[in-house]
């Protein structure tokens, strides 16, 4: 019976990804519209539980009328059949209805929707662009994501378990207390106009304040997770006082803003009790009156004092239930702002695959800014033959790891275009493009899982044996072994920490190189690829780099140009342009701005530095 209603609705079902809309109401829809079915569904039962609740406290008054009116001997006799219909409604028809509308909202709707909403939303964000990611925190992002969708959940769930209720409720309570006297509706319309007017003017700032604590909570977040993310920063230079400083800051800024909330929660909780009082007040004077006149029967006198009772403790429900559902859609909202964002870098609707046979790349007269008015990337025009090894050569800004950004595409070109054997990458889409492209970066983040499903991440679905091989290749079988975490998972199935702080840069360079070798791709990018080694290590795995660079497109940046001088090429950067274009020896015999850079590592930091170190890469490269 309970698995019958949670398999109505699966949160993770396949579905495309697609950009939420940023307007409240279409972001709901949005989410809904596949579960309308279930939904109406929940509406209809709720409704018959709420027309049966009302119809017990009817046969209350009716049975007290019969009682007084009928001798004990003859009650049964008459009143039997109508009897029997009571005991349907009261022991039937409203446990089931009550049963099935909680089934439908709490093992079908309440479970999956959240998650739904979680599922899709991260599915979305997880693919937008990478400024997106750097304008941010982490923290912050995550709490919209994960916040949102419980959010909109509540929402529904105000909706159907109050909202729906109490408007079933309020109009069979009209139809039944104008059936009974129509004056008893007056003291009903007044307090409904002050119970709207409640919702009107009181609930809106609750919206706006509930949005501005959700902010408070995704700041206060990613404050607290960006000090657990560098912890490391933060130890080394003895800041954990400034880092409770930062925190605490954000901590007076989630309390200021939860104490505005519960202020204007406690405002309507004063108005509500006073329009309660003066309601009960007034339906039983007037009762008490009519029945004085013989207006009403004391049958009637219990059910139109019951049914205002029962709306007394549901009013205070309601308006908690109302108050709930404008804090959840300002949740939403807010929520909203950061997830429905446009994607800063999309595919075309039609974008195929890239295909690279040979791996030429060209630059035809890019430019690109970060949104500047200039100074980063303008009019460089670069031709990369298949097979080349280039390395990028200039001081730090001077737009080397820009290229490579935009060669992977995490930003698109404000003009100009980027070819790959003749494929214009912006047509293409951005996960066939990657795919092609292996890069081992000098800032390695792993992920926290096993040393198995970082190198596997090269490439999915690949064996042990594959997995071991190109730990081997990358120098990284000997420390692999002995590796262990705080679960007594060893080995390959040890998990290495968050963004792989239990390893140590060397270690975690050598995993990346690993998960690199795997991927196998036709191009490949080295950005300080070994700058994070020993000696002795970087001495090692040059040769497994000439190994992974053999028969592929190579870009190689290193400011430790003794590393890269024997590439097939060196292009020289300065200020976004390329301003010398050679070989080792060929920029040196110009004695330009490459000259100047080497003269400076080769007499002040390396000595008399060899002009290639290893062997192996030497004969690979000439």
């Amino acid at each position: 019976m309970l698995a019958f209603f949670e398999r109505l609705f699966d949160p993770v079902e396949p579905s495309p990804v697609v950009r939420p809309p940023d307007r409240n109401g279409a972001f709901f829809w949005h989410f809904l519209s596949p579960i309308r079915g279930l939904l109406l569904s929940a509406l209809a039962v709720s409704g018959i539980a709420a027309v049966s609740e009302m119809a017990l406290f009817v046969f209350l008054g009716v049975l007290v009328d019969w009682m007084a009116a009928t001798e004990p001997g003859a009650f049964l006799e008459v009143h039997g059949t109508a009897l029997i219909v009571m005991a349907v409604v009261a022991v039937i028809i409203r446990p089931a209805s009550v049963l099935v509308s909680r089934g439908l909202i709490s093992l079908a709707l309440v479970p999956a929707l959240g998650n739904r909403v979680r599922w899709r939303t991260h599915r979305y964000v997880l693919r937008q662009s990478l400024a997106f990611f750097q304008n941010d925190f982490a923290g912050r992002i995550a709490q919209k994501v994960m916040q949102t969708g419980p959010s909109l959940r509540e929402a529904v769930v105000n909706v159907l378990d109050g909202i729906w209720f109490l408007v079933v409720y309020l109009v069979a309570l009209t139809v039944l207390l104008a059936a009974l006297d129509a004056r008893l509706l007056l003291p009903i319309a007044i307090w409904g106009v002050g119970y709207v007017a409640v919702i009107r003017w009181m609930v809106p700032p609750v919206r706006r304040r509930s949005a501005a604590l959700s902010e408070a909570t995704s700041v206060l977040t990613g404050r607290v997770v960006d000090g657990y993310t560098n912890i490391q920063s933060v130890k080394l230079f003895a800041h954990a006082e400034r880092e409770e400083a930062f925190a605490r800051e954000g901590f007076v800024r989630h309390t200021a803003a939860f104490r505005t909330l519960m202020r204007s929660i406690f405002g309507m909780t004063v108005v509500l009790t006073l329009l309660n009082t003066a309601l009960i007040l007034a339906v039983a004077s007037l009762s008490i009156v009519f029945w004085l006149n013989g207006a009403l029967s004391v049958g009637a006198v219990a059910v139109a004092n019951g049914l205002i009772i029962r709306l007394n403790q549901m009013s205070g429900w309601v308006l908690r239930t109302i108050t709930s559902l404008f804090e959840n859609i300002g949740t939403v909202q807010n929520g909203m702002e950061t997830i429905s964002q446009p994607a800063g870098v999309a595919d075309r609707s039609d974008a195929p695959a890239l295909a690279v046979t040979r791996g030429g790349i060209r630059f035809e007269g890019i430019r690109f800014h970060y949104g500047k008015d200039g100074g980063v990337i303008d009019d460089l025009s670069l031709t990369i033959h298949p097979g080349e090894k280039v390395g990028l050569v200039g001081p730090s800004g001077a737009g080397k790891s820009t290229l490579v950004h935009l060669l992977l595409r995490f930003y698109d070109l404000e003009s100009g275009r980027i070819l790959i054997d003749g494929q214009d990458i912006a047509t293409v889409s951005q996960g066939s493009l990657r795919s092609q492209i292996a890069m081992v970066t000098q800032e390695t983040s792993l992920l926290h899982r096993s040393i198995r499903e970082n190198i596997g991440y090269g490439r999915p679905g690949a064996d042990e044996a594959a997995i071991m091989h190109a730990a081997a290749l990358a120098e990284a079988d000997d420390f692999i072994p002995r590796l262990t975490d705080r679960n007594g998972r060893t080995g390959y199935d040890a998990h290495v920490g968050e963004r792989g702080v239990k390893l140590s840069g060397g270690q975690r360079q050598r995993i990346a190189i690993a998960r690199v070798i795997l991927k196998d791709a036709p191009v490949v990018i080295l950005d300080e690829a070994t700058a994070a080694l020993d000696s002795e290590a970087e001495a090692a795995i040059q040769g497994q780099l000439t190994r992974l660079m053999a028969g592929k497109t190579v870009i190689a940046i290193a400011h430790r140009l003794s590393t890269i001088a024997a590439l097939d090429r060196l292009v020289v950067m300065d200020r976004g342009a390329i301003v010398e274009d050679g070989t080792h020896a060929d920029l040196l015999r110009r004695g330009g701005l490459y000259a100047r850079l080497w003269a400076r590592q080769s007499g002040g930091f390396l000595g008399e530095a060899a002009p290639v170190p290893g062997a192996a890469l030497e004969r690979a490269v000439q």
